[in-house]
């Protein structure tokens, strides 16, 4: 029943009950007897505390729908509002609840196209790197070697210096050419490409080591690049923020195909502190492959990032 029918049929009943009991045995008398009086003010108190009652049980799924959109987050897909009450607040739920799936799916869409489009972009800027700025500080090696060995004893030393400098920057470039296009993880698969991403994070005051399943299901490309990158963002979080000792990402296949990925530290973890871009970041990773990605305390301290990704996406 509507909350209207519900809260006129009460009335209604009350009103019929009233003028029923002033025509049969309740009589008003001038003056007002006492009794008479008890009556009325009885029956007055008691159809709004009705009428409360009622608006109380008919509006809570209201205040529960309030709540729900106060909190409602896309990159948390999955919490929707209780269907209940009556059937216009039922109804106004469910059409809420299914805005939500559509603006759910139309967000995944949108962010596996931003994604696609920005490792596209990586991908350029790195062959760009390795190609272009690469060769070039290589062919700069080359003659710096030969200025040494033409140069006067006294100039060889600030020659050497310029030549390690010019090393240095050749190693930063091609290191972050490997950030932006994972090589490995193309040619030789997502578990190599976890080992290689422990070690490059290993070092002086962090230790990390991947700890991977044996036995993993085959993983579309898009899904392993997925599982890749949330394990480099949640390491760079550890690395920049965490003051952890040690660190390493855990992959594990489970019973029904579904794959998890475990990054766990040892750090002061994040408190109360908000979100930041890099969770937004691996949570909008996490929407087109329908993953749910949680960061709750460790045990025992640190930080726990974790990704779900169902077996719907193993093959």
């Amino acid at each position: 029943m509507s909350l209207f029918w519900r809260i006129f049929s009460l009335n209604a009943a009350g009103l019929v009950v009233a003028a029923a009991l002033l025509l049969g045995p309740v009589t008003v008398s001038t003056p007002v007897l006492p009794g008479e009086a008890l009556v009325v003010v009885a029956g007055l108190a008691a159809l709004p505390a009705a009428n409360a009652v009622v608006l109380r049980f008919g509006l809570a799924p209201l205040h529960r729908l309030g709540r729900a959109m106060a909190t409602a987050d896309l990159l948390r897909p999955g919490a929707r509002a209780r269907v209940a009450g009556p059937a216009e607040t039922a109804g106004l739920i469910t059409t809420y609840n299914a805005m939500l799936d559509r603006l759910a799916a139309e967000r995944a869409v949108g962010a596996a196209r931003a994604l696609e489009a920005q490792e596209r972009e990586r991908r350029r800027v790195a062959r760009e790197l390795h190609d272009e700025v690469g060769q070039t500080l290589t062919a700069v090696l080359l003659q710096l070697k030969r200025a040494a060995d033409r140069a006067p004893a006294g100039l060889r030393d600030e020659v050497g210096q310029v030549q390690e400098a010019t090393r240095a920057g050749l190693d930063e470039i091609r290191r972050i050419a490997r950030r932006l296009r994972p090589g490995v993880l193309e040619e030789l698969g997502l578990a190599s490409a976890l080992r290689a991403l422990a070690a490059e994070f290993t070092g002086p005051g962090l230790t990390v080591r991947a700890d991977l399943d044996p036995v993993l299901p085959r993983l579309p490309a898009e899904t392993e690049l997925v599982l890749y990158r949330v394990a480099q963002e949640a390491l760079t979080n550890t690395a920049r923020h965490a003051g952890a000792r040690r660190a390493g990402p855990a992959l594990r296949a489970g019973p029904d195909g579904a794959v998890e990925l475990l990054v766990r530290d040892d750090g002061k973890g994040v408190g109360d502190a908000p979100e930041g871009a890099g969770i937004s970041g691996m949570r909008e990773r996490a929407l087109p492959a329908g993953a749910t990605l949680t960061v709750v305390p460790a045990p025992g301290g640190g930080t726990d990032v974790r990704l779900r990704i169902p077996g719907g996406d193993a093959r």
